[in-house]
């Protein structure tokens, strides 16, 4: 199961971005488009497609310690990227209606569920998930990193909305979304 956590500035541009692995089970699923996909192409489009339909083939699965599999070796991480920008226009839409900072689930592309967080400043936090049924420890999630991020701009060292490059930063949150992802 992986967590993909975008940090956008108000101008949508990335700040940091974490991708995190988890061990716990995750829910099977079937992919009905994985079977019309030709299991020989070597198109460079190929890990897309198989990227956009969900399926994983034997080549793109890597085994991680603690026993879990990680899906694509990075190939599909543009794919990843696209589905993060393409929600933004749902966040806003969201945004307008609901007067609340955690948005919960904000969009839905195949097996990917988008969650959004948008603090008072209007950064953007953006989380693609692949399941839907972890709702308190997604927020319990963006809390603690909403705590960081404060953390982070209250550094007199750190420019608001520039890349955080903090390590400090970066081990706090892969804690958090070990402890409630």
């Amino acid at each position: 199961m992986s967590h993909h956590l975008f940090l956008l500035s108000p101008s949508d541009t990335p700040i940091y971005s974490l991708t995190h692995y988890s061990s716990k089970p995750a829910q099977s699923t079937s992919y009905p488009l994985a079977s019309n996909l030709p299991t020989w192409s070597t198109s460079a489009f190929a890990g897309t497609l198989t990227a956009l339909s969900g399926a994983s083939s034997a080549t793109q699965s890597h085994h991680v310690p603690g026993g879990g599999v990680k899906m694509g070796g990075g190939q599909d991480r543009h794919v990843v990227q696209m589905i993060a920008n393409a929600s933004l226009d749902n966040i806003e839409d969201v945004m307008r209606r609901e007067n609340a900072m955690y948005l919960k689930s904000v969009d839905k592309f195949n097996e990917w569920t988008v969650s959004a967080f948008v603090t008072p400043g209007n950064v953007k936090f953006v989380l693609l998930h692949d399941q839907a049924k972890n709702d308190e420890g997604i927020r319990a999630f963006f809390h603690d990193v909403w705590e960081l991020y404060v953390k982070t701009m209250l550094n007199p060292f750190h420019t608001a909305h520039t890349v955080i490059r903090s390590a400090a930063f970066d081990a706090r949150v892969r804690a958090s979304a070990k402890k409630n992802l």
